[in-house]
């Protein structure tokens, strides 16, 4: 039997209390982004009377492209929301060819509502911009036109409950934000969605903190897409929509240029306000992630690489660890695999789900690493960032390839 030195041994337990060692980071110095309570939207008795006093002027930016299935209940929940003035609603109609626009307007009719409804006809995006920041951008300019408080950057498959946006606008002027946004609740409709969705939350929000988004003694700026309430003298003040044109991750572009301009930001989770966006198979969801990863990752192959060791040794590494039959390197592999799961079962039981979905996270993590492999791959095919017909994130032509 071949002799082992004592030094490939002690080599062979720091390698295997590296997981661990991550994973007590996380835990203690991330800024606490596995505590869902921390980050869960603060509601009061008194968040609807404060707004309604306070006669602040909101106006809702919906970018639609075919979103006919789901944009009637979108309408509805916003032309619902309990404020004063009431909240009006711009649609911008991005080249839909499903009746997008029509099922706008009959949800406002039915809920009496249809003068505080617009609906424009978006033009086709010019060149360097992506074509929701362009729809949006015209919104954004008919909105100007009104001198509102705030505008509500939305997409156009968010459901709110009453009272939500009124709770936004109060933290905003009790807290003296000036960009706060939520994570909605998304889908766990279906079997993939269970699988796959709490950890996309759960990855979003160790990337960035929210303790850490809002403190203005850290560089971390994050923000999701779906529900972004902004000042609009400060989106003017970070250079406008035109400043992130080009971006596909706009959400987060806009939340850095709002935080280098030196505005405060906030970042929190929503109780119900929801996504009506449903992710019927494994297939649907990697390519929802695979649209943008590369992107997330600067175009960088040296950073693919360095992510997809890093997701190796985080989250596949603990359960690999228990089949060496080397008690010390299965201790720390135990060790580290309880440590992953404490930090997800939050996430997981936020979203209603058997606690037994923790143990599922290693196998997450590699279905996201393939996606993410998947997206250096469409970039470098001229592929990158395809949503609804459109390539948004195509490799220049003098840019090398693989």
């Amino acid at each position: 039997m071949p002799q082992v030195s004592v030094g490939a041994v002690s080599f062979a337990h720091a390698a295997a209390a590296v997981p661990l060692a991550v994973w007590l980071y996380l835990l203690v110095a991330r800024g606490g982004f596995w505590r869902v309570s921390r980050s869960l939207q603060r509601r009061s008795s008194s968040t609807v009377a404060a707004v309604q006093s306070g006669g602040r002027r909101v106006i809702a930016v919906v970018p639609a492209r075919n979103e006919a299935g789901g944009i009637g209940k979108a309408v509805s929940s916003l032309l619902a929301q309990t404020l004063a003035p009431p909240l009006q609603v711009i649609v911008i109609d991005d080249g839909s060819t499903d009746g997008t626009a029509e099922q706008a307007r009959r949800a406002a009719e039915a809920a009496g509502a249809a003068d505080r409804l617009t609906l424009l006809r978006g033009s086709p995006p010019v060149s360097g911009w992506t074509g929701k920041l362009w729809a949006m951008s015209q919104g954004v300019a008919a909105a100007a036109r009104r001198d509102p408080d705030f505008l509500l950057l939305t997409d156009a498959d968010i459901e709110y409950v009453p009272g939500e946006v009124a709770a936004l606008a109060d933290q905003a002027e009790a807290e003296h934000f000036d960009l706060v946004s939520l994570m909605v609740r998304l889908s766990t409709a279906t079997f993939a969605e269970r699988c796959l969705i709490p950890a996309f939350v759960f990855f979003f929000f160790k990337l960035y903190p929210p303790a850490w988004v809002a403190s203005p003694r850290s560089s971390a700026a994050g923000a999701a897409g779906g529900c972004m309430l902004i000042r609009p003298a400060v989106l003017a003040r970070a250079g406008g929509l035109g400043a992130i044109r080009g971006c596909i991750i706009d959400d987060c572009a806009l939340a850095s240029a709002v935080k280098a301009g030196g505005g405060r930001i906030c970042l929190g989770l929503a109780r119900e306000t929801r996504s009506l966006r449903v992710y019927g198979s494994f297939a649907e969801i990697g390519a929802m992630i695979s649209r943008t990863a590369f992107n997330q990752l600067r175009h960088s192959w040296l950073v693919l690489a360095a992510t997809l060791i890093g997701l190796a040794g985080t989250y596949l590494a603990p359960p690999l660890l228990l089949l060496t039959r080397v008690p010390v390197m299965m201790g720390l592999g135990a060790a580290a695999w309880l440590l992953m799961s404490a930090c997800y079962l939050p996430m997981v039981r936020f979203y209603r789900l058997s606690p037994a979905y923790v143990l599922l996270l290693p196998a997450v993590a590699a279905f996201y690493a393939a996606a993410t492999t998947h997206s250096a791959v469409q970039y470098a095919a001229g592929r990158g960032g395809k949503w609804k017909g459109r390539v948004q994130d195509a490799r220049s032509a003098d840019e090398p390839g693989m």
